[in-house]
């Protein structure tokens, strides 16, 4: 069985057998020769895990497509064969968790013991796989190298998973999105590009849209659409986080920077950054944000479960006290223009500093062009499942805790279709593993026909100490601290398009006595895995 697991997982890896030594211990293999560690298997061709496409037999039972091969993906493979179905896992990369690749070198603020699904955890433990320490906090590499890559090796999922094959568009099987009378009786059929350059067409009886978010970022200009000049200047562009310490560290040494976005992602760059100008003694930092207040720019802090997640916040504070970074508040970019002195960015009022490089750290959102002839019932806004969208939208969302949610709120008019995951929350930017894992578990309870346990809600998911993000463009919440209040306590007056330089006082506690009742998110326990604690990590 060992044996097995390592040649699998070697295949898993998107590197095929060539890559390992299969005769020496998987984790020796890893540390020795950098199978399946970030860039390995960027040239290398896509394996298909399971072999050819399946096509089964006219009559015959089928699959339930999963698109994307990540954490969800997954998890939504494990919980489907639990319930003694056949999945299809269709990935667009070389390997399982190709996004993740992308950003290995970041590490999750979520301990291990929240980053593994329990049905797959399951999978793992009737092979030779070793649980990481659940305490531990890993790199999206280590994520990976020590959960997906194993998971996806079981002799259980193997076979399901095929790689390099990327999903271009879903559809009911000689139905456009007209036609009504037999509908639902007829299967999905899935238009799926293979590595060869080919073209295939596979039946399924059920789609779950795990595919992520992470292939498209959001623009730089402030209306959603690219700023004039984001194109031409993409060469300065990096969207997601830089790997500024490692692959990247010479791109960015001594270099003048930029960073757009307040979330987590913005946090990572920052930090890294930050870091690299204290290893060279060169370098500048700035920081844009669309926030006219601070209140709750840095996060929880001490008050978010997670607390790796809540010290992110407090350290890039640190940075602003300290003279490293420069914090520029309710900036809008509206123009990029890349000139012999670098890149200049202006918004309507001001024109930042010229910078060599530019991190976009602005968000994600949901590819949608695949289902455009599946009826489905979007939010306008937030472009998730309509229900599920009051829950997750900042523009209304009083709390950073959203409640756990499963098939429900994640259905559409197109019966036993979902999207799960990262793309479930569209543009919104709170999503957490855990919170996709508990989706699949719901939404394959719901494919067979079990609504009742579809209904269970098994997890609590953490405290983000926050009780609201900017509600509406005054920046004012049931916790928020106004720029004059802010300066009437000690702390730093955040003047429209200023530059903040001075010291920052520590973050209070959002939640006082008589608003805290509104932001957690509720205890809600049920049959099945009974997940239970705190925590999940963001992936794309």
């Amino acid at each position: 069985m060992a044996d097995t697991i390592k040649e699998q997982a070697a295949s898993a890896c998107g590197c095929g057998t060539d890559c390992c030594d299969t005769a020496t211990p998987l984790a020796e293999v890893r540390a020795s020769t950098g199978c399946c560690d970030d860039g390995c298997c960027d040239d290398a061709p896509a394996q298909f895990s399971g072999g050819a496409l399946p096509h089964p037999a006219a009559g015959a039972r089928l699959p339930i497509a999963i698109i994307g091969a990540g954490p969800v993906g997954l998890a939504a493979a494990a919980h489907v064969l639990a319930r003694g179905e056949t999945p299809l896992v269709l990935e667009a990369g070389t390997a399982v968790g190709a996004s993740i690749r992308k950003w290995g070198h970041v590490r999750l603020f979520s301990p291990w013991r929240y980053a593994i699904d329990p049905a797959a955890g399951r999978l793992l433990a009737a092979t030779d796989w070793v649980a990481p320490d659940p305490d531990a906090y890993p790199t999206g590499q280590e994520l990976i190298a020590d959960y997906l890559a194993p998971l996806a090796a079981t002799p259980a999922l193997h076979p399901h998973i095929h790689l390099g094959a990327r999903v271009t568009a879903v559809a009911r099987q000689g139905f456009d999105k007209m036609k009504t009378t037999g509908r639902e009786a007829a299967p999905f059929v899935l238009h799926v590009a293979i590595a060869n350059g080919e073209e295939e067409t596979l039946l399924a009886r059920a789609v779950i849209d795990a595919s992520g978010t992470w292939e498209t970022p959001n623009p730089l200009g402030a209306n959603g659409l690219p700023a004039p000049g984001e194109r031409a200047a993409a060469a300065r562009i990096h969207y997601g986080i830089p790997d500024v310490r490692g692959a990247a560290r010479a791109d960015y040494s001594g270099k003048r920077v930029l960073v757009v976005g307040s979330g987590h992602s913005a946090f990572n760059a920052i930090l890294d950054l930050a870091t690299l100008i204290e290893e060279t003694g060169s370098g500048t930092l700035i920081w844009a944000v669309r926030r006219r207040t601070i209140g709750q720019l840095f996060g929880g802090g001490e008050n978010d479960a997670l607390a790796e997640r809540g010290k992110l916040g407090q350290r890039v504070r640190a940075l602003i006290t300290h003279g490293t970074l420069q914090l520029v508040t309710d900036f809008r970019v509206a123009r990029i223009r890349d000139g012999a002195d670098g890149v200049t960015v202006l918004s309507a009022e001001q024109a930042l500093p010229p910078v060599d490089l530019i991190v976009a750290a602005t968000g994600f959102r949901p590819d949608l062009a695949l289902l455009h002839e599946l009826r489905l019932d979007l939010d306008a806004a937030v472009e998730s499942p309509t229900v599920l969208a009051p829950l997750i939208d900042p523009n209304l969302h009083s709390c950073g805790t959203v409640r756990p949610h499963g098939a429900f709120e994640l259905r559409h008019p197109e019966p036993d279709f979902f999207i799960a995951g990262m793309k479930s929350y569209g543009r919104a930017p709170t999503f957490l593993m855990l919170t996709g894992y508990e989706q699949v578990r719901s939404i394959a309870d719901a494919l067979v026909g079990d609504w009742a346990a579809a209904r269970q809600v098994e997890l609590v998911l953490p405290e983000t100490g926050v009780c609201s993000s900017d509600r509406g463009e005054g920046g004012d919440s049931c916790c928020g601290t106004t720029a004059a209040a802010s300066a009437d306590s000690g702390g730093v007056s955040t003047a429209p398009r200023g530059i903040l330089t001075l010291p920052l006082v520590a973050a209070s506690g959002c939640c006082d006595p008589a608003t805290e009742g509104n932001c957690g998110a509720p205890t809600l326990v049920g049959a099945g895995t009974n997940v239970q604690g705190q925590g999940g990590g963001r992936c794309g």
